[in-house]
């Protein structure tokens, strides 16, 4: 389980985050709402060692991991796919994945995962990412970040620009990932696709926590879908 306790941060004398404390289980989907502003990219650079705490402390199945450099992160067992992907655009799709590998040592078998998962990447092993889809780049930054055998997955905005078929896709991936027992940590601002992937649900709001709720027990046009997210 990953667990967040308190955590302040921010960028030099601005602060961000003020006391965020949440946790996100093995096999469960926890998605990260809030309107614009509202820390949510932040929060997941914090997880990540990108940006240091000021306070608090963050923990994966008991283990201290803040103060960690952030690429020792995932070498504890998280991987992250930011906002636009950032992938090696001149390098191809396999080489992309190779990077992800690394920290396995080319692990085969994981590889074939991730190949099950996204077979267009196969078809496009020997292609520059920088020439796929969105909706390929998308499957691509995903299965990299596979690659690294994570035990918690960020994803911030994944389905952001993509058709609705490709938006289908990663919804569906994620829920596979959820029942292979990862746990999953989403940004994710579209109700609708909340709801059929969520298992609770962080409102954040000015840096803060203002709720946490279980997705089951959330309509539509609950509330805090109005106040917290605009919608």
């Amino acid at each position: 389980m990953l667990e967040l306790r308190d955590i302040e941060a921010g960028y030099g004398a601005v602060r961000v985050l003020h006391g965020i404390s949440l946790s996100a289980a093995a096999g469960e989907v926890t998605c990260i709402m809030g309107r614009n502003g509202a820390g949510k990219s932040t929060l997941m650079k914090a997880i990540m060692g990108l940006l240091p705490l000021t306070a608090g402390r963050i923990t994966l199945d008991g283990v201290a991991i803040e103060g960690l450099a952030a690429h020792q992160v995932p070498r504890h067992g998280i991987a992250y796919v930011p906002q636009g992907r950032r992938l090696f655009a001149e390098l191809t799709v396999a080489e992309n994945l190779g990077v992800g590998l690394l920290v396995r040592g080319g692990d085969a078998a994981l590889r074939r995962h991730v190949l099950d998962l996204f077979p267009r990447l196969e078809e496009r092993l020997d292609q520059q990412a920088r020439t796929l889809s969105g909706g390929e780049q998308q499957m691509l930054a995903i299965g990299r970040a596979l690659c690294l055998g994570p035990r918690v997955l960020l994803l911030d905005e994944p389905a952001e620009g993509l058709q609705p078929s490709m938006i289908t896709l990663i919804r569906d991936t994620v829920l596979r990932l959820k029942a292979e027992g990862l746990a999953v940590v989403l940004v994710e601002q579209r109700v609708e696709a909340v709801l059929e992937m969520a298992d609770q649900v962080v409102f954040m709001a000015n840096g803060r926590v203002a709720e946490i709720a279980p997705a089951r027990g959330l309509a539509p046009d609950a509330p805090q879908f109005r106040d917290h997210v605009g919608i």
